[in-house]
């Protein structure tokens, strides 16, 4: 099959949106597909307001069209609702082509964040844009059935995976964490407001913070919380050495979709510390980690974890599996024409 990928989250950025596009494009090659993105890389772009580090496409219906169709692809993918995802949407409404969207982010949640607004507000503009969408993918079924409830469907699963050869327990770990007074707390990802960082930073447990990342609002934390060691971003084995070093993870984040990262660290044996909201319910046990509403309690419990369960629990993620569900959930692009009446009202 020719897949085509339509993404306003893709290289350079560093996210979980982005690992998990990359990863399943690379499975899907090796299982003989030829595989396209077509990302914000490929456009002139402008800094998205407070959040510089992710550039916003500017591109139309036209331009993005006809990059879709000079790759002539059976599927179509939408991953995000940005301007990229609009403008895809668009082109392929007006032709009654069929195309899957995927819900990667608690995107509501995000605007309320960061405009004051209620997150109901942005429900609508959701909505409309997976409405046309023959499914729309969601990680975990907690997300799954949230989608649902709002409106949004028809759903079906698209989980995430663990890469096993870079993550494990074995190999080098990070001389700098190591040699800092043990419990070692560590958070991977982004540095923004909408990741609750500040809830792990303000936590009183003994121990060394690190954390790995970067973004908008990493300059003012490194301000506030001077005793907790900002490390920048960490790829590849870098990154695996980092999760190695670490004693416990902590993932405060309250809206994240799924949090690949917490996978990856108890693949290299790190228990979990976390918020029990939706997310690292799905993901997590009471063997390999600690959920509640206080955070500090968490990290405690944690910590008596056993790493070897860790690892076991972590392997139960495979992207094989992941990527089976991507594949079944594409539909032939030509298999929208007899839906283009509906298709084109919720244009």
């Amino acid at each position: 099959m020719r897949i085509c990928m339509v993404s306003d989250a893709w290289h350079p950025q560093v996210n979980g949106v982005v690992r998990s596009l990359q990863t399943t494009c690379d499975h899907l090659r090796r299982r003989g597909h030829a595989v396209t993105v077509i990302g914000p890389d490929a456009f002139r772009s402008v800094p998205c307001p407070s959040y510089p580090e992710i550039r916003l496409a500017i591109a139309g219906e036209r331009s993005v069209g006809a990059r879709i169709a000079d790759f002539a692809p059976d599927m179509l993918h939408l991953s995000t609702e940005g301007p990229l995802g609009h403008a895809a949407r668009r082109w392929a409404l007006r032709r009654g082509f069929a195309f899957t969207t995927a819900y990667h982010t608690q995107f509501p949640d995000y605007l309320a964040q960061r405009t004051g607004l209620p997150a109901a507000a942005f429900w609508g503009f959701v909505r409309r844009f997976h409405a046309p969408s023959h499914a729309t993918m969601a990680a975990t079924q907690s997300l799954s059935r949230d989608l649902t409830r709002r409106g949004i469907g028809p759903v079906v699963r698209w989980g995430r995976g663990v890469d096993l050869e870079q993550f494990g327990p074995d190999g080098p770990r990070d001389p700098v964490i190591m040699a800092a007074p043990g419990p070692r707390l560590l958070y991977t990802g982004r540095v923004a407001v909408e990741k609750n960082l500040e809830a792990f930073l303000r936590c009183v447990h003994p121990g060394t913070k690190f954390i790995v990342g970067d973004g908008p609002a990493r300059a003012a934390l490194q301000r506030r919380y001077p005793d907790v060691h900002f490390l920048g971003t960490k790829r590849g084995e870098a990154l695996a050495a980092a999760y190695r070093a670490a004693d416990c993870f902590v993932f405060p984040s309250l809206t994240d979709t799924f949090g690949l990262v917490m996978i990856e660290a108890l693949a290299c044996g790190v228990p979990v510390a976390a918020f029990d909201v939706a997310g690292p319910r799905d993901v997590l046990c009471d063997t390999v980690a600690a959920m509640g509403g206080d955070l500090d309690a968490a990290i405690a419990a944690a910590l008596g974890r056993d790493r070897a369960a860790c690892v076991r629990h972590a392997r139960r993620f495979t992207w094989d599996a992941a990527t089976d569900q991507f594949e079944n959930a594409l539909v032939p692009m030509r298999a929208g024409m007899r839906q283009e009446r509906r298709a084109g009202q919720s244009a």
